[in-house]
């Protein structure tokens, strides 16, 4: 049975009473998701939280806890403030709380539970998905255990302080000083603005307890080997008596449902503290996991008294068969490959923010949409940004096929582009490292996982080489992005930079494969799906969705030749708004996709494929100057300029471009200093195809329109560095015909340098 068959019939076995429950009562945040209202008090997050170390028995303790905001250094509150439904940060709005609990306070959660009789004799775990930041557990008045660390989950045995026969009391202290502190916060702020966004307090993932005999398997270490056709699985048992032995079992049944081989089981015993190594059958690795193809092995560890004797522990897992690695395409070009075949992969950058529940999605449901809407829009991959997930969103990510480049939390101070890195703290680097290793292990067996990133955009970097070194030793089985943008240090398995708008593209090197980490960050506003009504901020910001979906096809166009030219893989920013951010393809509460669906699919499709040929209709200027009628004098402009049969006869004459020396990337031929300036030009357009992509180039700084027979065909504003084609409106299209056409263009100028030329392509015929 598939792990994620198995985790359906995990149902939690306590709810929190009826009564507090209907009293219970969420906040509203500015934004509010469709799923809030699915959110149930008496069973918030009711899955199975650990998908990769199933066991059959759990007992899930999110829901109704007592709450206290108290000074930092005073002890256990006798009262508390009211109720907070747990896994929800105390600043969000689904935590029934929302207030700021600030470094100068600290966070009390109480709640009691009672165990079922049937766990007698047993050993009794308390888990935590994840605690932000430092968390301090007494249960039944005794202290248990203490965890540092945001981001990563964390394990106390309780069996000695629990009662026999009674209910069980469980008190929790936490402190976070979020951007105060030098620990991995990531995007969390306590004046949160831009690209910085409201803090996490607190409990923000599953609280559950779980069932184990006095030897169990604490944790497995999955590596699959391709090259190798096998898998090695590492169990850590805990209380191993002499002679215990282990049994692993793979099996495969082919997916999708299409897809009947039949089942492959594959069975090894070994020693406990031996790696099991598994031979797969060729049979199997016909089914290697890709975006397209997610197929997944069932696992089976079996701590045994002795080999094939009596079972004392069992834990259920799962892995794909892929490879990561970096190496040459067939024109020797270094690239990114995916079970030893380049793939461009291409995603979003994913910030994991909700708007009523901050960093935890309001259900399964909810964590689940954002990737499938990922892959529908036709991406292959998602960066995962400063942030770590619960373990179910890499489980639907291994699940539904989506690659993941995940990013280490960031963390104290941060250094400019060009600057180089910083020199933290031995407390700092200490924290740092052992929440990087934290991170690696609890997520090192998801198959969807092919790239750690230890550093963004100069935020906390320090020894780059050397911490790059130590994530490359310690995990071989994936890549790693020194440095996401800003300051790369020669190292690592890529070369990535950040270009807003962009695109851009590093150099292909002859070991390193050059990415594009960020870049897009195109803006757009929607009245009614913003957190707060004005001043929302992107890094362009359109007006409308046509306008968005134009600028955002002409970032594809511009992209694919780099694809062809060595770019291994581009992010483009982001998912979703977030907070005052409007540079989501969707919106915050995730009602709205700001882009069409199709025309996006085909423009991510295209990416995978051949860079389109341009063939040249009406030249620019940037050879060789072409003659236009121009003037620049504003109080003589007229109504109808732009029209066929507008008489520009007095007008001036001038090779474009039109422009001043210096401005980046003009060839300027006529000089033009002032604020505006009409150029219009006939032209002898040649036969093309009915129905053939058509596309403006152009070069211009600033603000341009462009009109073809008298009819719009483009509008943006702004300044490019270049000349770059765009993409005509439907209706300008259609007005264009072989023979003589005529092209009218206004550009207005603020600041700065100035520049203007335009021409035609049409993409050739395959």
């Amino acid at each position: 049975m598939r792990p994620c068959t198995r985790l359906a019939l995990l149902v939690p076995l306590l709810t929190a009473p009826a009564a507090a429950a209907a009293d219970w009562q969420p906040k509203q945040a500015p934004l509010m998701t469709k799923w809030a209202k699915d959110v149930d008090p008496a069973k918030p997050h009711p899955e199975y939280p650990r998908p990769q170390m199933v066991r059959k028995d759990w007992l899930n303790l999110n829901g109704l806890w007592e709450f206290a905001v108290r000074p930092k250094d005073g002890g256990t509150p006798e009262t508390y403030d009211g109720q907070i439904l747990v896994p929800f940060p105390v600043e969000s709005a689904l935590s029934g709380v929302m207030k700021t609990v600030g470094p100068d306070k600290r966070l009390w959660y109480r709640r009691t539970f009672e165990a079922p009789k049937d766990w007698k004799g047993k050993s009794v775990l308390l888990h935590f998905g994840a605690v932000d930041w430092e968390a301090t557990v007494r249960v039944n008045g005794k202290e248990v255990g203490s965890h540092k660390g945001g981001y990563d989950p964390f394990t106390i045995d309780i069996t000695d302080a629990l009662k026999p026969d009674d209910k069980q009391e469980i008190v929790v202290g936490v402190w976070d000083p979020s951007d105060a502190g030098p620990q991995p916060a990531g995007k969390q702020r306590r004046t949160p603005g831009g690209i910085w966004y409201t803090p996490t307090t607190g409990i923000w993932q599953t609280v559950w307890l779980e069932p184990v005999p006095k030897a169990y398997v604490r944790g497995l270490k999955i590596t699959p080997d391709l090259d190798k056709k096998g898998v090695t699985i590492e169990a850590d048992v805990v209380g191993a008596q002499e002679g215990n032995a282990l049994e692993v079992q793979v099996v495969h049944v082919g997916r999708p449902p299409k897809e009947e081989p039949g089942t492959v089981g594959v069975t090894a015993w070994v020693a406990v503290g031996k790696p099991a190594r598994i031979d797969l059958p060729d049979s199997a690795l016909k089914f290697l996991w890709t975006p397209e193809t997610p197929y997944l092995f069932d696992v089976r560890v079996t701590l045994q008294e002795k080999q094939q004797g009596p079972a004392i522990d069992a834990v259920e897992s799962y892995f794909g068969m892929r490879k990561i690695s970096v190496g040459k395409d067939e024109k020797g070009v270094t690239r990114l490959l995916l079970n030893n075949k380049p793939v461009f992969q291409f995603g979003p950058l994913d910030q994991g923010f909700w708007p009523d529940g901050l960093y935890t999605a309001p259900t399964d449901e909810a964590l689940r949409y954002d990737i499938e809407m990922t892959k529908k829009l036709g991406f292959n991959m998602a960066r995962k940004h400063v942030k770590v997930e619960p373990d179910r969103w890499y489980y639907w990510c291994d699940k539904l096929g989506l690659l993941v480049w995940q990013d280490m939390p960031s963390g104290d101070a941060h250094v400019g582009p060009g600057k180089g890195e910083i020199q933290r703290k031995k407390e700092s680097v200490d924290i740092y490292e052992r929440e990087l290793k934290a991170m690696i292990d609890a997520r090192r067996n998801h198959p969807c996982i092919v790239v750690w990133v230890p550093f963004n955009e100069g935020w906390g970097q320090f020894d780059t080489v050397r911490v790059t070194e130590w994530v490359k030793k310690y995990d071989p089985s994936r890549l790693v992005d020194c440095a996401s943008g800003w300051n790369d240090f020669p190292v690592g398995d890529m070369h990535d930079i950040h270009v807003y708008p962009g695109p851009g593209k590093p150099p292909v090197e002859e070991k390193r494969a050059a990415v594009l980490g960020e870049f897009g960050g195109l803006g757009l506003p929607l009245k009614g799906h913003t957190w707060q009504d004005e001043k929302n901020w992107g890094y362009r910001t359109y007006q409308s969705k046509e306008e968005l979906t134009a600028a955002y096809l002409e970032l594809m166009d511009r992209l694919h030749p780099l694809v062809e030219e060595g770019l291994s893989a581009a992010v483009y920013t982001q998912t979703t708004d977030v907070e005052v951010e409007v540079n989501g393809l969707l919106t915050y509460d995730r009602a709205v996709l700001k882009v069409p669906l199709e025309d996006v699919q085909k423009a991510h499709k295209a990416l995978h494929g051949p860079a389109p040929k341009w063939r040249t209709l009406v030249p620019t200027s940037k050879e060789q100057g072409q003659e236009w009628r121009y003037t620049t004098w504003k109080e003589k402009m007229v109504e109808g300029w732009f029209a066929p049969g507008f008489d520009d006869s007095k007008w001036q004459k001038g090779q474009g471009g039109f422009g001043t020396e210096g401005t980046p990337g003009a060839v300027v031929r006529t000089r033009w200093g002032t604020a505006d300036i009409w150029i219009r030009r006939t032209v002898d357009v040649p036969e093309f195809k009915e129905g053939a992509e058509l596309r403006l180039v152009m070069h211009h700084d600033e603000d341009a329109e462009v009109y073809i027979n008298g009819v719009l065909a483009l509008k943006t504003t702004g300044y490019i560095t270049d000349y770059r084609t765009f993409r005509l409106r439907p209706e300008a299209v259609a007005a264009l015909k072989p023979g003589k056409n005529v092209l009218a263009v206004h550009c207005h100028q603020t600041t700065g340098g100035q520049y203007i030329d335009v021409g035609l392509v049409v993409r050739e015929e395959k």
